[in-house]
C-alpha cells in the first residue's frame, strides 16, 4: 500500500473530533473483527506501513494495533463508505485475536431472548496475552473505558 499525494485525504469527513471510526474485518472470510477509530495522522500511517494504526480516545494518542500483545492486523485493503465517514479495513489479524478480551472478535455476544449470550470462546486468556493480573485489562480500557482492544 502507497499513500501517494495526500489528496485522497479529501474525500473523507471527519467528525467534529476529526475522528472517524474504522471496521476492521479479517480479509479472507469477512468476519468483523473489530471497530476502532481513526485520526488523519493514524490513517496515514496506516497506509504508509500496511499496519493498522488507530487512535486511542481514552489516552489521546496513536495506537498501534498489537504492539502490546503482538496480535497486529496487517491492512490489505481500505474502502471508504458511500457517505464518506466510515472506513473498512479487510486485515489479515496475526495471531488470530482481535479483542483485548482473547476472542478473534469483539462481536462475540449476540442477543438471544432479550439477553447477551457469549457466542465465541475465549482463543487465550488476556492475562497470557498482556501479563500480570485483571489489572492488566483494565489499564488498557483507560479512563472511560474506551479504546478496550488496545
Amino acid at each position: 500500500m502507497t499513500a501517494g499525494e495526500d489528496t485522497w485525504l479529501d474525500a473523507v469527513c471527519w467528525n467534529g473530533d476529526g475522528l472517524l471510526p474504522a471496521i476492521a474485518q479479517d480479509w479472507r472470510s469477512g468476519q468483523v473483527l473489530m471497530v476502532a477509530w481513526m485520526n488523519t495522522e493514524s490513517l496515514r500511517l496506516t497506509i504508509e506501513t500496511g499496519y493498522a494504526v488507530y487512535w486511542s480516545r481514552s489516552r489521546q494518542t496513536l495506537w498501534r494495533k498489537g504492539e502490546t500483545s503482538g496480535h497486529q492486523q496487517r491492512v490489505q485493503q481500505v474502502y471508504l463508505d458511500c457517505d464518506g465517514d466510515t472506513l473498512l479495513l479487510d486485515v489479515e489479524q496475526q495471531g488470530g485475536i482481535a479483542c483485548h478480551t482473547g476472542r478473534r472478535s469483539c462481536f462475540f455476544r449476540r442477543l438471544e431472548n432479550g439477553e447477551w449470550r457469549e457466542v465465541e470462546a475465549v482463543v487465550k486468556s488476556p492475562d497470557l496475552i498482556y501479563g500480570g493480573s485483571d489489572k492488566s485489562v483494565d489499564r488498557l480500557q483507560g479512563a472511560g473505558g474506551a479504546d478496550k482492544h488496545e
